[in-house]
């Protein structure tokens, strides 16, 4: 599994803290195709996954017409709910509070959803709700794999990761605050490791109500600790218990050395020396009720990926990345039956409610059924990408993969010797590389079904990214081979160009400026992420005209975090004017907008940016779509991080649910300390020119200031040789105070003369580049620019100034 920094459990961590992050998570629609497109097929393409399927469940109505459920745990950090029909499926919710992949899911008792994720949590959500989260749990240290719940006793859920933790979940004692405790709920539970179990009784609890404010969705509740089942010394990826909840199966990387003496197997024409040392994966058996240990079972050569138990506990099935199945009996203690059915790793198991046969899929993209006892096994069908997950619903299966896509295929569930009346089955060998021979010799097995019975679409997962030099544009590759331009201050697809060669397109888009790395940018949920760090978001600025910002003066500067930050959060700007408001006219009070605003926020190092309107309105260069807004994810002081859509914040989010750097800038205008804000320079006549020496000290001026400012200071300059010149040649009050202010090809030099009555010279400037070659730097280029493409040293910049004659 990838592996990247979690945003979770940190309190074992020796690192300094860090100002908290702001990210937030764009969705793939080309707002230029939406455009006179229905705008009901639009949010279709909306509701869909954009990255790959990890897990599936089945929710069957408990009424003869009531409507069935899937419901989808992606990549993308997010969980669907399908409403179901017969050749068709509709996303009836969203269920988004994740961080990171949505690595599996299971169904507790009769609506109770529980979804486990890379962001080290566990949530549990009401699959008929309208998919807000009812309780976050946070015990494990690292990447929640793998869930398992048992059917009869329906509060009973295990969970297991690559800490090499399984915890044992009391659902309804883990979600259910003290009936003291006080309404907003403040996590600051231990990441320790606890073996005892809860020792509240049910009868002191009472049932926590679904809200949707942060404080509800992030609260763990106080002094309930899971069961631990110690023991595993590696990554677990694989749970399975029994209906009653009195057995639990595991397995993952964990490996032992024993003898080949030792080694119980069904693998009778396995040549064995003995005393050989052997090394096997391990599959652990465990009591879930004490977190005891029972049994370990060895017999696997790779990696265990799958597990599967009947309603009993007597058997286990077992899928592995050695390609092969394993039948376990536990009360033996054993390895019963061996199946090489795949060529490749196996990472999904579905068993008929009978345990007589089982499905299978991997790495191998191929589905397959085997008979347990006759170990006959039949291709049921091929696919395009991986399979991660399969489902059994009546005659058919659902099958989840790498796609963002998830289909349906026949299965005769019910009576599975259907399908071998068909034909083309073949006997499943017991050993790995039997299959492998099979396929040498030509005798691959057709597939019995050519196309599912229908198929919930994806949009394309992007898997290519490119930051352009303008800092404000993204060239993407989809895994579809689509190549698009997006607009990261707006979240919106700005141009699709089809597939295309991405380098190519990138080569044609180049740019030559240069403005610093505001915001770093990721596609690990399968669509692009845009992180924001403080103090270094800050740094980039551009002009108002080059944004084509109406009704400012085309000199004003922009800074483009604190306008992205205010566009982002514009929805809740807006709610907690109208909160705040209503509030002050039930106390009777007038507020006035600045008071609305303006909050008296305390932070160190702080200046305020006095070229920014204190002010709530958002510039076009920086709205986000309201029809697919993107998702905010983010962590204030208490509550730990939380995940939303901007259009779902209400208002009542405050400094407890923000970063404090963030409501210092969208409240008070309030931005910290940037530095490299300013570029030195110096500024000579050309070699051998009989112009006049206009000063011989360091300037400094902003970066993004152009190079025809330089010419009308040069202009003016030689105009008035003697204005504003100190004694040690430098320009004063600053090249980046007196010029900042300059009309563009202001032509006034404040003489005695009118403007046309006075000739007015024409100025080249030119800067040598690594080369020593002269350069004549174009008018519209900043000093950044020239410092990037032109002089490429790491000393002060030098510009040289001329004149040109008979201009």
């Amino acid at each position: 599994m990838h592996r990247v920094g979690s945003a979770g459990n940190n309190a074992n961590s020796n690192r300094p803290r860090k100002e908290k992050r702001l990210r937030y998570v764009l969705s793939d629609t080309d707002d230029t195709k939406a455009l006179g497109t229905d705008v009901s097929s639009f949010w279709h393409v909306a509701l869909q996954h954009c990255a790959g399927i990890n897990c599936l469940a089945v929710l069957k109505s408990s009424f003869s017409d009531g409507c069935n459920y899937l419901l989808t745990g992606s990549r993308d950090g997010t969980l669907k709910r399908w409403a179901l029909d017969d050749d068709a499926a509709t996303c009836s919710a969203t269920f988004e509070s994740h961080l990171d992949w949505v690595n599996d899911t299971v169904i507790a008792g009769d609506n109770t959803l529980v979804s486990c994720s890379s962001d080290t949590t566990l949530k549990t959500w009401n699959c008929l709700s309208d998919g807000t989260c009812t309780s976050t749990l946070r015990q494990h240290s690292d990447y929640v794999t793998c869930l398992a719940a048992a059917e009869k006793n329906t509060n009973v859920v295990a969970s297991g990761g690559l800490g090499g933790e399984v915890f044992v979940w009391d659902i309804e004692a883990a979600v259910t605050p003290l009936s003291k405790s006080s309404d907003v709920l403040e996590d600051n539970c231990s990441n320790g490791i606890n073996g005892s179990a809860n020792s509240l009784s049910i009868s002191s609890l009472r049932t926590i109500s679904s809200s949707n404010s942060i404080a509800a969705q992030t609260a763990q509740c106080h002094g309930y600790v899971p069961i631990s089942a110690k023991g595993h010394k590696e990554s677990v990826y694989a749970l399975a218990i029994n209906d009653s909840g009195s057995l639990l199966v595991s397995g993952g990387t964990e490996k032992v050395a024993f003898t080949s003496t030792q080694f119980k197997c069904s693998d009778n024409n396995m040549f064995l020396f003995p005393y050989d040392i052997l090394q096997r994966m391990v599959v652990r058996v465990w009591d879930p009720r004490t977190g005891s240990k029972t049994m370990k079972l060895r017999g696997h050569t790779d990696n265990i990926r799958a597990l599967l138990m009947d309603s009993t506990g007597r058997y286990c099935l077992s899928g592995s990345s050695d390609s092969m199945i394993r039948l376990w009996d536990l009360g033996q203690q054993r390895c019963v039956h061996s199946y090489a059915v795949h060529m490749d790793s196996v990472w999904a198991l579905a068993s008929t409610p009978t345990f007589s046969h089982v499905y299978s899929g991997g790495r191998d993209l191929s589905l397959y059924l085997t008979d347990l006892t006759t170990r006959e096994s039949l291709l049921l069908c091929t696919k395009e990408h991986p399979i991660l997950q399969l489902a059994l619903h009546d005659d058919s299966i659902w099958v989840a993969t790498t796609d963002s896509s998830v289909h349906r295929w026949p299965a005769e569930g019910k009576n599975p010797q259907k399908v071998f009346q068909r034909g083309g089955s073949f006997l499943a060998g017991n050993l790995s590389f039997s299959r492998a021979r099979v396929s040498l010799e030509g005798s691959t097995p057709a597939p019995v079904y050519k196309e599912p019975i229908f198929t919930i679409p994806g949009t394309p997962a992007i898997v290519q990214h490119e930051i352009l030099n303008n800092r404000r544009h993204v060239l993407t590759k989809d895994t579809a081979g689509s190549v698009k331009l997006w607009e990261i201050t707006k979240g919106v697809v700005i141009e699709d160009y089809g597939q295309v060669s991405f380098d190519e397109k990138k080569e044609q888009l180049f740019e030559m400026v240069s403005i610093p790395a505001w915001f770093t940018v990721d596609t690990r949920l399968g669509s692009l992420s845009v992180h924001l760090d403080t103090p270094q978001c800050f740094s980039a600025e551009m002009y108002s005209a080059d944004l084509n910002i109406t009704g400012k003066p085309e000199d004003d500067k922009v800074n483009l975090a604190r306008e992205t930050l205010k566009g982002l959060l514009a929805h809740w700007m807006t709610k907690r004017r109208q909160r705040l408001g209503s509030q002050a006219s039930v106390n009777g009070d007038v507020l006035s907008g600045k008071d609305i605003t303006t909050k008296s926020l305390t932070h160190s190092r702080i200046e305020v940016d006095v070229n920014a309107e204190n002010d709530s309105m958002v510039y076009p260069s920086f709205e986000f779509s309201t029809v697919s807004p993107p998702s905010i994810i983010t962590e204030g002081s208490q509550g730990g991080p939380w995940r939303k859509k901007i259009t779902e914040l209400d208002g009542t989010e405050d400094e407890k649910d923000f970063p404090g750097w963030v409501l210092d800038c969208v409240l008070s205008n309030k931005l910290p300390p940037r530095e490299n804000t300013k570029c030195s320079f110096y500024l000579h006549p050309c070699e051998g020119s009989a112009v006049q020496i206009l000063t011989q000290g360091k300037l400094s001026a902003p970066r993004i200031l152009r190079i025809h400012k330089v010419v009308n200071y040069v202009v003016e300059k030689l105009d008035k040789p003697s204005d504003n010149a100190n004694t040690d040649g430098t320009f004063s009050p600053g090249l980046g105070g007196r010029l900042q202010h300059l009309a563009v090809g202001d032509g006034s030099f404040r003489s005695g003369l009118k403007p046309w009555q006075k000739p007015r010279p024409s100025v080249e400037i030119l800067c040598n580049n690594q080369a020593s070659q002269l350069h004549v730097l174009s008018p519209d280029m900043s000093l950044a620019t020239v410092r990037a493409y032109v002089w490429k040293k790491p000393e002060d910049l030098v510009l040289n100034y001329r004149v040109i004659q008979g201009r």
